[in-house]
């Protein structure tokens, strides 16, 4: 009996000692549980800033900005914590990498920033500077992606429209309250830039699946019509098939109506008048390249970049397309009026600049400009004697006008935006060139193949100026003008890429020939 009860004093007592020591390890786990690291906290004043650029010197046109937004932070890290980068840093770090979605080449000027993100390679910056490269890595980012070429390469591209003021201190609030890198498409952003992005991943998925085959005709080609039959036409129909022209690729050699209605569409949204024949210019079309096309659509998205999208807000404004030879007016984010034009000649290109629309002149004169004068006038009045009665031209304090009326250059109305470049908008005697696919004839002022209609439309909300009182205006043989109670922003762009509002690719002929210069800039970057 004593032997047991020696024998359960001793469980007893190897129990107590083993629940004590249990409880002694408790309690330091829950003292090391309690231990609170440091909060990580970089102190990036001017001096630190200063030394970074002193060693990356390629990005010091960031400087200013950078000094501003750690200034605006208190001096401290922007994107790191104890456990490294934080999310969004590596979201910027993806969306870097990812600048081909957005047109553009990954070319930041220093290797070292790809070291702070991949795992197989060690980052020798230090913390400070880590940051710091992180930051300029965003201020790159924003420059290429929202703001593209500066303007000082733009007007050397012949662009004076109004360039978009890239906001840093707006982008970086935004980014630092949503800690993400994200698509703001109502502040940031142009809306069709958005549209040719997806444009452009959609022709990028068809040059990965091997693009569209060239289509073979013989010399001896002289088109295609309903009811043919022609190895060719199933070239045509898979051509149309990739670019979703036509929805089924059933193989068939014969020009059917689905093909046809499928080639206007091709027609209509590449800039051609439906001829219900496929003529031999359609089939060199069909054969431009993807990579072609890649590089347009590219090169629009670039432009879109330099455009305000505050522009789109406003109620009323007119917008001209040079290389669409067409004329809008946007009331309210919709359509209101569409109206084809003539533009200038490539010698006298129209100028790519906006103004604001203040006068409409009725049954104008017009102002023969020096340069007409010396090149046209001067000669034709050494030919004949009687060539200013013959034009219906006078002289007029030393220059020389055209009386109004029916044969006016100006036609019976024009529209007044004032510019340096003496360009407006105006009727035409020569209703003929509406109806060619080219239309750059002019001089450089844009013609509008339905002035009347336009000036209904932009009188519309004043009750005096009723269609019968218009309409006796511009018959009346005597200039007038009438001052809009409202002026009318102009816009005149150059796009040869652009997704309609049916959400239709369309392209248009570079008649000026601006996209290759702009392209090459793009791929030298």
């Amino acid at each position: 009996m004593k032997i047991w009860f020696r024998f359960a004093a001793i469980i007893l007592l190897f129990i107590v000692v083993s629940c004590n020591s249990k409880g002694d390890k408790k309690e330091e786990n829950s003292k090391e549980a309690e231990v609170v690291i440091p909060e990580l906290k970089l102190t990036i004043d001017s001096l630190a800033i200063a030394g970074f650029y002193e060693t990356y010197p390629k990005l010091k046109n960031f400087q200013e900005e950078v000094a501003a937004l750690y200034s605006k932070k208190q001096s401290t890290q922007l994107w790191l914590d104890n456990k490294g980068v934080v999310e969004f840093g590596n979201t910027l770090y993806d969306k870097y990498k990812g600048l081909e979605n957005e047109g553009l080449k990954a070319n930041f000027p220093y290797k070292e920033i790809n070291s702070v993100f991949e795992n197989n390679s060690v980052n020798k910056l230090s913390k400070i500077n880590t940051d710091l490269m992180i930051t300029n890595l965003y201020f790159y980012y924003a420059e290429k992606v929202y703001r593209g070429f500066d303007e000082k390469t733009s007007i050397s591209l012949e662009w004076l429209l109004p360039r978009k003021k890239l906001n840093y201190q707006v982008l970086t609030d935004s980014l630092f309250k949503k800690s993400t890198i994200s698509d703001d498409k109502k502040s940031k952003m142009f809306s069709q830039y958005y549209k040719l992005r997806d444009a452009l991943h959609q022709y990028r998925d068809i040059e990965k699946k091997g693009g569209w085959k060239t289509i073979e005709v013989g010399e001896d080609y002289k088109g295609l019509k309903l009811g043919d039959s022609s190895a060719i036409i199933g070239q045509i129909r898979e051509r149309l098939f990739v670019t979703g022209d036509i929805k089924e690729d059933n193989k068939s050699a014969v020009c059917d109506s689905v093909l046809m209605k499928a080639v206007k569409n091709y027609e209509l949204r590449h800039g051609y008048v439906p001829k219900n024949t496929i003529l031999l210019e359609h089939i060199n079309d069909f054969n431009i390249p993807v990579s072609d096309r890649i590089k347009t659509i590219i090169a629009n998205m670039e432009r879109c970049r330099w455009i305000d999208p505050e522009l789109e807000k406003g109620k009323k404004y007119i917008e001209v397309n040079i290389p669409e030879f067409r004329l809008y007016i946007i009331e309210d984010g919709k359509i209101a009026f569409v109206s084809p034009v003539v533009v200038g000649r490539t010698m006298t290109k129209t100028v790519i600049f906006s103004g604001m629309m203040n006068n409409i002149v009725f049954s104008p004169y017009w102002n023969v400009p020096p340069s007409i004068i010396k090149s046209e006038i001067k000669p034709g009045m050494a030919k004949d004697k009687d060539y200013l009665l013959k034009k219906n031209l006078e002289w007029n304090n030393g220059a020389v006008r055209q009386l109004p009326g029916k044969n006016n250059s100006l036609g019976l109305v024009k529209f007044l935006f004032p510019n340096s470049s003496n360009i407006y908008l105006h009727d035409t005697p020569s209703k003929s060139l509406f109806e060619r696919e080219s239309r750059a004839f002019s001089h450089g002022c844009v013609r509008v193949a339905k002035p009347r209609e336009l000036a209904i439309e932009l009188l519309k909300d004043d009750p005096k100026w009723t269609p019968e009182r218009i309409d006796k205006a511009m018959h009346a043989g005597k200039e007038s003008w009438y001052t809009l109670k409202k002026k009318v922003p102009v816009y005149i762009g150059y796009f040869t890429a652009w997704v309609d509002r049916e959400g239709q690719l369309n392209f248009y002929k570079d008649i000026y020939q601006k996209d290759e210069s702009l392209i090459k800039l793009l791929t030298e970057e």
